[in-house]
């Protein structure tokens, strides 16, 4: 059921899509602690949530992939529909499956993190900031497993010692700034490598560029 508040000025709104009404109430109580957060809706299914998005315009939507008995991966379609209809829409999968592929699935249908729902709440806060700055967002779980899925490629792009660098921090979850601050560079050097690394590996987000990067074994 949609819950509808003001949100304080500049804070991100936020829709939670889970299939338990206790779940939802849980990170609702977590976020709305937070004076940069506001929960601005709330669903339960897959069609319940397409319409609180398009009333409610967020920015993030924190999904669960299983809305129903009748399919444990409900979520990834909806994923792709949200973030479709929605380009500036961030996605942060939360959910308790951690399958390798699922992970990578995930990506590839418009999600910018994962985390599985033991995370704890510090991680939680800092994934949700970091998607609404379009950078990825993954534990050390999810992490994980993307890694393990991925397989080395022959033919790969050629990475200076640089843009390996830059490649080690994006895969830490870094932004820019932190990236620049850690390689003594600037932050315009950054997005500058940044933009080469998404040329070479033909991603089109950062969490594609890690997950493209890992594959290629290059981290």
């Amino acid at each position: 059921m949609e819950q509808r508040v003001e949100a304080p000025t500049g804070a991100l709104r936020i829709v939670l899509v889970d299939d338990h009404a206790i779940v939802r109430h849980g990170l609702r109580s977590i976020l709305e602690r937070e004076s940069d957060l506001e929960v601005v809706g709330e669903a339960s299914a897959a069609a319940e949530a397409a319409a609180v998005v398009e009333r409610t315009r967020p920015a993030i939507v924190l999904l669960d992939l299983k809305l129903s008995t009748a399919a444990d991966t409900e979520g990834l379609d909806l994923c792709a529909r949200l973030t479709q209809r929605h380009p500036d829409l961030a996605v942060l999968v939360l959910t308790t499956f951690l399958d390798d592929a699922l992970v990578v699935q995930a990506i590839h249908h418009g999600a910018r993190g994962y985390v599985v729902k033991d995370v704890d709440t510090t991680e939680l806060l800092r994934s949700i900031r970091a998607v609404a700055r379009n950078e990825s967002a993954f534990d050390s779980h999810a992490a994980g497993a993307m890694v393990r899925s991925m397989r080395v490629q022959p033919d790969r792009p050629r990475f200076t010692g640089r843009e390996l660098g830059v490649l080690q921090l994006l895969a830490r979850g870094l932004s820019n700034r932190e990236i620049g601050a850690e390689l003594y560079i600037s932050e315009t050097t950054v997005k500058f490598h940044v933009r080469n690394i998404m040329r070479k590996t033909d991603a089109g987000s950062r969490a594609e560029v890690v997950y493209e990067a890992s594959k290629l074994g290059v981290i």
